[in-house]
């Protein structure tokens, strides 16, 4: 009997009831976090991955939430690959990104369980098979475009690391390209000194599934007919006679032609200038500078001032473009009342046009689009008046005109010119992807074709970036500061409790 008084004694000491309440605690928490795991456990994967990275790789834009809302073609994405041994940067952003859409159907494939699949899709493990029933069109995507490998880490080191990861850019591209009937055919410019694409713009252009050819225009007597785009890039010779004409005759009967200038000025590409020319553009002397707007100190790397609405705005946030060595324009009377210029990017009003003898202060127009409705007309026989209506005597038709005007579609030419063809120099675009060079240039292309949106998305870089004051996100400041903070402020109160106690 005196044993079991002290064993109740013993559970009436403050130090026991103390230590049975916090075993007590510390059981209520394991069970709640068992049960919570448990829960969060049967929440789809696409919904429980939170993306707290700096390069921000599952977040989706609205360029892609936008076309996958609109999606009215079942897509059908077959993964050949092992997905237990597949990264998980893939496997979060594929469920990600078909948990966006209904029509998008996910299958797995294990190629080493079904080897015929390899066969089937006429592919290679590790592979993404994209297809739409609806239109019959196939596409692939290989992981390795997917997540970028640094080769010369690997080939030089042996050591397996990746640069950019490009899951986005790259299921948009081929969703895009199975659902769509409608393809681009752009044909750049060749016999004038021109200057070659990056691989960056150019694998933008197919991500947006647009077609690239080249066309020389001393070589044919025409623009080819599937032409969408004649595209000119940092010309250095000028056009002949013959090529100018062409041009003037293309855009005449509703084509569309983009011209990017390089260092050499419109002004010394007569032929090219006089085209512009009959459109309300024309060269301003010498390079701009501008004080106001400039990279580091120097006034010939400048930011232009961009004044985009439309097709020209899309996904642009920040405005911030950078330019060298640029050209100026200045915005005149076209030939034509039916023309209309809209410029869209400028220099400041503080910014001057500099020649070896003078310097010229002013607003420059370093961007600018123009355009003319024309009608699509058909030869007809017979003579005819401007006005396109016949006379004819009244006393044998018992009329006294007879309207032949031309009833074809009406077609709206374009003409885009762009001072600087560092606008998409690698040099800028590769090394300060955080400005729009890229977006704006992009949009300016598919401005060019009705109902077609910008679907090239540049690829997220995985470079280490180091979480410091200047570059801390919100994340990384409530980390490093607002936690350590509460958790100080906390053991003083209870340290502060029971000294008074």
């Amino acid at each position: 009997m005196k044993k079991i008084k002290n064993i109740k004694n013993l559970f009436r000491a403050a130090g026991t009831r103390h230590g049975a309440y916090s075993v007590g605690l510390t059981v209520l928490v394991l069970a709640v976090v068992i049960v919570f795991n448990l829960v969060v456990g049967q929440i789809p994967e696409a919904f429980r991955n939170i993306d707290v990275s700096s390069t921000k790789i599952y977040e989706i834009s609205d360029t892609t939430t936008d076309l996958l809302d609109g999606l009215d073609k079942d897509v059908d994405m077959k993964v050949l690959a092992v997905r237990d041994e597949t990264d998980d940067r893939i496997t979060t952003f594929i469920s990600k990104y078909a948990a966006l859409s209904g029509k998008i159907h996910v299958e797995w494939i294990d190629p080493v369980l079904h080897p015929s699949a390899l066969t089937e899709y006429d592919t290679t493990e590790n592979t993404i098979v994209i297809s739409c029933e609806e239109t019959g069109k196939t596409t692939t995507v290989a992981f390795t475009d997917i997540l970028v490998m640094d080769e010369y880490s690997y080939y030089y080191y042996g050591t397996a690391s990746y640069t950019e990861f490009d899951g986005e850019g790259q299921l948009t591209s081929a969703v895009n390209y199975v659902t769509n009937d409608v393809e681009r055919t752009i044909y750049q410019t060749a016999g004038h000194g021109e200057s070659s694409l990056s691989a960056t713009v150019t694998d933008l252009m197919e991500k947006s599934s647009y077609t690239l050819s080249e066309v020389n225009l001393l070589m044919t007597t025409s623009i080819p007919e599937d032409c969408d785009l004649l595209f000119m890039y940092a010309p250095t010779l000028d056009l002949s006679q013959d090529e100018a004409q062409m041009l003037a005759d293309y855009l005449g009967a509703g084509g569309k032609l983009m011209v990017l200038l390089g260092d050499t000025s419109l002004a010394e590409l007569t032929n090219l200038s006089g085209v512009l020319s009959t459109y309300g553009i024309t060269p301003a002397e010498g390079y701009i500078a501008d004080p106001s707007r400039c990279y580091q100190n120097n006034p010939y790397y400048i930011f232009p001032e961009l004044t985009v609405s439309g097709d020209l705005a899309e996904g642009i946030s920040s405005q911030m473009v950078l330019l060298t060595n640029t050209h100026g324009m200045t915005q005149a009377d076209p030939e034509r009342d039916t023309i209309t210029v809209t410029p869209f990017m400028s220099s400041s009003e503080q910014s001057y046009a500099v020649t070896e003898e003078t310097q010229e202060q002013g607003s420059y127009v370093l961007g600018a689009v123009a355009t003319e409705t024309v009608s699509a007309a058909d030869d007809s026989e017979g003579d005819t008046s401007d006005s396109g209506i016949e006379e004819t005597d009244a006393s044998d038709s018992g009329t006294e005109t007879t309207d032949t005007s031309d009833t074809g579609e009406e077609l709206e030419s374009r003409l885009t010119v762009i001072s600087a063809a560092s606008l998409i120099d690698p040099a800028i675009t590769d090394t300060f992807t955080q400005l729009e060079n890229t977006q704006v240039f992009m949009n300016a292309v598919s401005a060019n074709f009705e109902g077609v949106q910008n679907l090239s998305i540049e690829a997220k870089s995985l470079s280490v970036e180091y979480n410091t004051v200047q570059h801390g996100g919100l994340l990384s400041l409530l980390m490093i500061f607002g936690i350590p903070a509460v958790i100080l402020i906390g053991g003083f109160a209870v340290w502060f409790r029971r000294r008074k106690a």
